[in-house]
Formats: C-alpha cells, sequence, structure tokens
C-alpha cells in the first residue's frame, strides 16, 4: 500500500513539473513574439472566466476580440495553449483558401488511439487522407443525391407533426432539444444508414437512446472530456480517458457491417454515405476501406446530424416562436408554395422560399454553433503584422489558429444591430458573405452543409404548416448562455408551446419534380 501510495505521490508530482515547465515556456510565447496578448494565468490561460463558469466560451472570445480592435490578429492562450485570433477578413481568407495547404489541418478532439474508429473521422483526419475521403464522400451530398433523400426526409417531418397534432387542438410544452432531436435521429438513420425508425413511436430505438445518452454535448461529462482532450491531450492519454468508448464504437461498426452484408447479398443501392464507400473499397485509385474507416465517416455524420443539428433547429423555433411577426411572413411563404403546388410541397418549391433561407441564415449568424473556426499550421508561413507598427511573423507547424466567428457575426462594423434577430438582412443585400461562415470556409467547409439545410428547411415547413409555435413561461427571454460548456447552449434549455392549427389540412406525400 505504501509503495502504490509513494508512486503515486511520484508520478503526481512529476505531471506538475511537467505542466509548470510546459506553463513557463508557453506563457511567454507571444511576448517573444510581441504580438498584441492578455497576460496569462498559470494553468488557465485567459480561460479562468470560463473555467469559474463566470461568462461562456463564445463571450469570453468575443470580449478579447473586442479588446483589440484595431489589430488583424491578437494572442490568446487557451489554458497551456497559444492561439492565434485572427480578426482581419482578408487574413481569415488568405489562411483559409488561398495558402489552404500551409493550414489544411483541425486540431484532434479524440485520440486516434483510445478512440481508434472516432479518431478516423472526417474532421480528425489530416493532409492527403482528409483529401483523399473529402473527395470520394463530397457525392454523397450533390444537389442530385439531396433530391433523391427529400422524399425520406419529408417522412420523417410527417411523423413529427403527426406525433405533435394528435392530441388535438390543445397547445403542449414541448422540451424542443428533445422533440428535435427525434426527428434528426430518424432523418440520419434513415438517410445515412438505410434503417428506418420512427423515435415518435418507439422513442426506445437504439439509435436515439445512444445519441441522446452517449454523443449529448451539452451533458457535463462528454463537454469536460472534450476539453481535455483539446487541452491536456498528454494528461487524457496518460489516464486513457476515451471520448466515447467501446459501446459507441461497437454499436455502429455493428450497423454499418449488417448494413454492408445485407446490400452485398441482396445487391440494394442507395444513395448515401454507405453506398459510395462500399462502391469505392476495392477502387485502385481510391482508399482502400475497411470496416472500421467506413464505421468512422458514417459515425461522425451521426454525431453532426443528431446533436449539432437538433441544436440549431432548437435555435431557429425558438426565434420562430418570440417573434409572431416572423412566423406570420414565414406561414404567408408556406401557404403560397401550397397552392403553388397544390398541396404537394416539391424540393424545387421548398428551395425556392427566400424568406424561409433569411430566417435560417439569420438565426444562424446570430448562434453559429461552431462560435470559432480552427485551423492549425502545417508549414512555416510568415504573416503580416499584427499592428500597423509591428513587424512581419513567422507561424511554424503545430501553432494554432483560430477565426472567431460569433465576435464576426455581432460586430457592428459589419453588422447593423448585430444582436437584433433580423432575417431581412439576408433579403436587402446588407450582407458580406465574406463575414458570415456557420459552416466554416475553405475547403474545409462542412461537408453536409447542403444536406443539413435541406432538413432544417423541411422540418419547418412542415412543423409551420400544422402548427403554432409560441413561448411558454419556462421559455427565457432575452437569452442567456450556459456557462458550464463548450458547446453554444442557453441557461434553461429550449421550451416551447405548439398549437396544432384548428383547420389541419390532411397531410400529402412531397414530391420531387419528375417522383412519385
Amino acid at each position: 500500500m505504501e509503495s502504490s501510495t509513494l508512486l503515486l505521490t511520484i508520478l503526481t508530482a512529476i505531471i506538475c513539473l511537467y505542466y509548470f515547465v510546459l506553463n513557463k515556456f508557453k506563457s511567454s510565447y507571444f511576448e517573444r513574439l510581441n504580438i498584441p496578448h492578455l497576460r496569462p494565468i498559470p494553468l488557465l490561460g485567459n480561460m479562468a472566466p470560463f473555467a469559474f463558469r463566470r461568462i461562456s466560451h463564445m463571450e469570453l472570445l468575443q470580449k478579447m476580440y473586442n479588446l483589440f480592435p484595431d489589430t488583424k490578429f491578437f494572442g490568446l492562450y487557451d489554458f497551456l495553449t497559444p492561439i492565434f485570433v485572427i480578426r482581419d477578413l482578408d487574413l481569415i481568407s488568405t489562411i483559409a483558401i488561398k495558402q489552404f495547404d500551409n493550414f489544411c489541418d483541425h486540431q484532434s478532439f479524440v485520440n486516434e488511439i483510445l478512440d481508434p474508429i472516432a479518431g478516423k473521422n472526417l474532421f480528425n483526419l489530416k493532409g492527403d487522407h482528409w483529401r483523399e475521403m473529402r473527395k470520394l464522400l463530397s457525392p454523397s451530398f450533390t444537389s442530385s443525391k439531396m433530391k433523391m433523400m427529400f422524399e425520406l426526409m419529408c417522412q420523417c417531418a410527417e411523423n413529427l407533426t403527426n406525433f405533435v397534432t394528435q392530441s388535438g387542438e390543445a397547445a403542449k410544452t414541448y422540451d424542443m432539444k428533445d422533440l428535435l432531436s427525434k426527428y434528426t435521429n430518424d432523418t440520419i438513420a434513415t438517410c445515412a444508414f438505410g434503417i428506418e425508425v420512427d423515435s415518435f413511436k418507439n422513442s426506445n430505438n437504439e439509435f436515439f437512446l445512444l445519441g441522446k445518452e452517449a454523443l449529448n454535448f451539452n451533458k457535463p461529462w462528454l463537454a469536460f472530456k472534450l476539453q481535455m482532450q483539446l487541452n491536456f491531450p498528454q494528461l487524457a492519454k496518460l489516464i486513457k480517458l476515451r471520448m466515447f468508448g467501446p459501446k459507441v464504437e461497437n454499436f455502429f461498426k455493428n450497423v454499418v457491417a449488417t448494413t454492408v452484408k445485407a446490400r452485398n447479398e441482396q445487391g440494394i443501392v442507395r444513395p448515401d454515405m454507405i453506398q459510395l464507400m462500399m462502391e469505392n473499397r476495392n477502387n485502385d485509385n481510391g482508399p482502400e476501406f475497411d470496416i472500421n474507416e467506413m464505421t468512422a465517416q458514417a459515425f461522425v455524420f451521426f454525431l453532426a446530424g443528431f446533436d449539432t443539428l437538433s441544436t440549431v433547429m432548437c435555435f431557429i423555433t425558438r426565434e420562430i416562436g418570440i417573434n409572431p411577426d416572423v412566423q406570420g411572413r414565414l406561414k404567408e411563404e408556406i401557404d403560397d408554395v401550397l397552392k403553388q403546388t397544390n398541396g404537394k410541397p416539391t424540393y424545387e418549391a421548398i428551395n425556392r422560399m427566400k424568406y424561409l433561407d433569411a430566417v435560417i441564415n439569420e438565426t444562424q449568424r446570430l448562434y453559429s454553433l461552431a462560435h470559432f473556426l480552427d485551423r492549425k499550421c502545417v508549414k512555416e508561413t510568415e504573416l503580416p503584422p499584427a499592428t500597423l507598427d509591428g513587424k512581419p511573423i513567422v507561424i511554424k507547424p503545430g501553432d494554432r489558429i483560430w477565426f472567431p466567428v460569433f465576435a464576426l457575426h455581432r460586430d457592428s462594423k459589419y453588422y447593423q444591430h448585430p444582436d437584433k434577430f433580423d432575417p431581412d438582412r439576408f433579403l436587402n443585400g446588407d450582407v458580406d458573405n465574406s463575414v458570415y461562415m456557420p459552416f466554416g470556409i475553405g475547403p474545409r467547409i462542412c461537408i453536409g452543409n447542403r444536406f443539413a439545410l435541406m432538413e432544417i428547411k423541411i422540418m419547418l415547413f412542415y412543423l409551420l404548416w400544422h402548427c403554432d409555435i409560441e413561448p411558454d413561461v419556462k421559455t427565457r427571454i432575452p437569452l442567456t448562455f450556459e456557462k458550464k460548456i463548450l458547446a453554444m447552449w442557453p441557461a434553461g434549455d429550449f421550451w416551447l408551446k405548439l398549437r396544432p392549427k384548428k383547420s389541419k389540412i390532411s397531410v400529402t406525400p412531397c414530391l420531387s419534380n419528375g417522383q412519385n
């Protein structure tokens, strides 16, 4: 017992000494480069207000952004890690697009040894391996593929509205995250895995339970593990801290393996990600895929589609619910589409809805879930001076860069009345596209953005076709952000009332042109 205690003491002392020395070296990084920055606190860097839950992560980054209005970039210490935060739009474009090959990687959010399958996902991949996978998966998200998935999404939206309207005309209060996660769960299951589930009738299906319990980044434990992987990867590796664990990996591996086997044996062909990887498994011109690699891509698609996308939908429905004038205009546009299509909404008709687009775009401006974008330097590059009287600096491989999306989207220099929800700004040409990046920027822009937008549009169309959205007594106005987690999330969660319309139009299957 004494020897084990002594060993633990020695190990703890070594870890403390390691981080003390590391902190002493890194905390002077921006001072040596003469880059504007705030003096860091040992171990916590500039993250103390967030670590002690005094301010949300995105608002802390915005506060620091506003402290350096006349710089092209400034330095920030994300705990022990020096981060170059880029404010200048031209420099963002240079790094993300023109010099992409020098800044092509992301910081990993999982350890590839501890989480071997999750570590192979598209977001985590680097260099040429990322390029090969991106090239392979991109055809899954073309307009033609989206059109083929349209009816599948519509069926999921019908299941949602049938569930909400089954109780008659009385308004009912819903936890919108739970409700909309069921919709995103069903959509991902059918469009990516070819598995039909109805989470509104069976909320105990494995897909939904796994997503709700193990892939919800609003849960403190998962949020803590994410912070450890991002900021203290060596310590996380030492204590063998896994992000997801074998239960999650084994479930998705079994689903993918079963799907591949069934399609091979029965000659089933579907327009989805798994099909594309199956077709390229033995392609000499592309990467070789085993079940683990296929599972990795399917897994991250489910992760983003289940949790992230349902949260985006929650913010959108909330803004519609507390802005009745916006909801009224949306319903007028929906009624026009229903008249034009004889009550059978089509892929083309929904995609032509300009005000619906504006509402979605404005919500994502205010609540871009990727409140910063990250890049990692892979090739030594010279950056221009941070200030007018400064000197160019050389950024080295391994150095990390952030683009502060939340702060840029709420900068009065680029948006009039930036804290106001105003969809009209996207209709009157007031928006500079270079300052709008909810899905990212450059070659590493979100591969599934077209899929995500279509899924959101269909959900909103069907929900507002059959229901009124109203604030509930538990709806917090104004909204404040949760301070305990890295992800963007409101304090008090998302609670809204849904009131079925009195003259409910019977649901008619939606159609794409030329499809029945």
